[in-house]
């Protein structure tokens, strides 16, 4: 009887935590070690060549140190420059995060897509390569976010973040008339995975009903094609949460609910 996997969970931030939920919904008898290299936040703040700098040998660290059996990049910047490195680097399966331009493109009626995500994320040849490949007759509108993710990360930590604040880094996803609804934006990417942690303001703020595409249930599905389904094996495994810079983490009530209701060490 093989005990449960450890699922190691990597970031820039806090955002990935969207995605860890979705896994430990999907396994919750597995013991997760989250990462926030808060150190480093936001990538979007740093060059390509930077960030794989600083992301390759950082997981190979976290490898050594916390011998997981798989490794999931909960960030799409990372995901996006720095998967084929650490799959030439190391032997443990990754699952990684890019914008789900190709479902979204397929599910929208008006054919008007925005994806929303970091500077990094919309500019990168990846992104533009998925647009290309599944676009499907969509007009697909990139929106590059400043702030979003830093303000997501100030409301998760318990600071207040106004509405003017997100209204303005969601605007120019919106595109054609409130008055038509058959031709204006009816789908947005989520390219970023803080962004899901503001999905019910982003949805009350917004100026018409959209569908807002999260990619971590679909995250959560590649993991348990790679390491399996849930066996028998329930011995209360735990949570660990890592932040870079080394400072204490003092979120535990906030972060219980992406743990599975348990408390990260």
């Amino acid at each position: 009887m093989s005990s449960p996997p450890t699922i190691l969970v990597f970031d820039s931030g806090l955002g990935g935590l969207t995605v860890l939920r979705e896994i430990v919904a999907a396994r919750p008898d597995a013991h997760y070690v989250y990462v926030a290299d808060d150190a480093f936040f936001p990538y979007g703040h740093h060059g390509e060549e930077q960030i794989i700098a600083r992301v390759v040998p950082l997981v190979g660290e976290l490898i050594e140190r916390h011998a997981p059996d798989l490794v999931t990049i909960a960030c799409n910047t990372a995901s996006t420059l720095v998967m084929s490195h650490l799959r030439d680097a190391y032997t443990v399966p990754f699952v990684g995060t890019v914008p789900a331009i190709k479902p979204a493109c397929a599910s929208s009626k008006t054919k008007r897509v925005s994806v929303l995500g970091t500077r990094g994320t919309v500019k990168r040849e990846y992104t533009h390569g998925l647009i290309r490949d599944f676009a499907q007759g969509c007009e697909v509108t990139l929106v590059g976010s400043p702030e979003l993710a830093t303000l997501a990360e100030a409301a998760l930590s318990g600071e207040t973040v106004s509405d003017a604040d997100i209204e303005a880094e969601i605007a120019p996803c919106f595109v054609g008339a409130a008055s038509d609804a058959s031709s204006r934006t009816d789908t947005i990417v989520l390219a970023c995975t803080h962004y899901p942690l503001l999905l019910d303001r982003l949805a009350k703020l917004a100026p018409w009903p959209v569908d807002w595409i999260d990619p971590a249930p679909a995250i959560a599905r590649r993991v348990v094609d790679l390491i399996g389904k849930p066996g028998d094996v329930f011995d209360g495994a735990g949570a660990e949460m890592v932040f870079t810079s080394g400072r204490p983490h003092t979120l535990s009530q906030a972060l219980m609910p992406f743990f599975g209701g348990r408390v990260p060490a």
